[in-house]
């Protein structure tokens, strides 16, 4: 799985990408540009206003391990995501449907 790591390409993701939200995260997306490869990318952040290093950092685990159940990243797209107050504590169940339905919404949209 490839992450996104250029400022640039996270400033372009969060002002141009197709914004999905559910109780547990939100999913941002945004299709990958020609001139790169057509490999999907994929970023997860986790602000400080969820609360300790602590709790951030287990939010960005629950979201890596769902993304790799989910089969991401995904082909011709770059995808964030991004945790809210729960993500840290929620089942697996409920992160796996949550990212299910926000990706399915995205492809429609």
């Amino acid at each position: 799985m490839r992450t996104i790591t250029a400022h640039a390409d996270i400033d372009r993701l969060f002002a141009r990408g197709s914004r999905t939200t559910h109780p547990a995260l939100i999913v941002l997306a945004v299709e990958t540009p020609e001139a790169r490869d057509p490999n999907g990318r994929v970023l997860f952040v986790a602000g400080k206003k969820l609360g300790s290093a602590v709790m951030r950092n287990r939010s960005k685990r629950v979201m890596r391990a769902a993304t790799r159940r989910a089969g991401g990243s995904w082909p011709g797209w770059d995808v964030a995501l991004v945790a809210r107050r729960g993500t840290h504590e929620a089942a697996p169940e409920v992160i796996d449907a949550a990212l299910a339905a926000a990706v399915q919404r995205l492809r429609r949209a």
